[in-house]
C-alpha cells in the first residue's frame, strides 16, 4: 500500500524577512518626510490676491493666523 507523502510549506528565509523589514522602515521613513515637507508648505501659504467685503490684499504670506471675532464693546485702550 502506498503512502501519501504530504510536504510542508517551505519557510521564509531569514534574509527574506530581513529585506522586507528594511524595506518597509525606508518606506515609513519617506512617508514621514512627504508628511513634513507638506507641513512646511502648509504653513507658509501665499496669498496673492484675496477680496473680504472692505478689505482688499494683492500680496500676503502667512505664518500664523489667528482670528478673533467679538460682537462686544470695543476693549479700552
Amino acid at each position: 500500500m502506498p503512502r501519501d507523502i504530504v510536504r510542508r510549506a517551505e519557510a521564509i528565509p531569514a534574509t527574506s524577512m530581513i529585506a522586507l523589514a528594511i524595506g518597509a522602515a525606508a518606506f515609513g521613513a519617506v512617508a514621514v518626510g512627504a508628511l513634513a515637507i507638506g507641513r512646511l508648505v502648509v504653513g507658509r501659504v501665499t496669498v496673492k490676491k484675496a477680496r473680504f467685503q472692505t478689505l482688499e490684499v494683492d500680496e500676503l504670506t502667512v505664518r500664523k493666523l489667528r482670528v478673533r471675532e467679538y460682537d462686544g464693546p470695543p476693549p479700552p485702550a
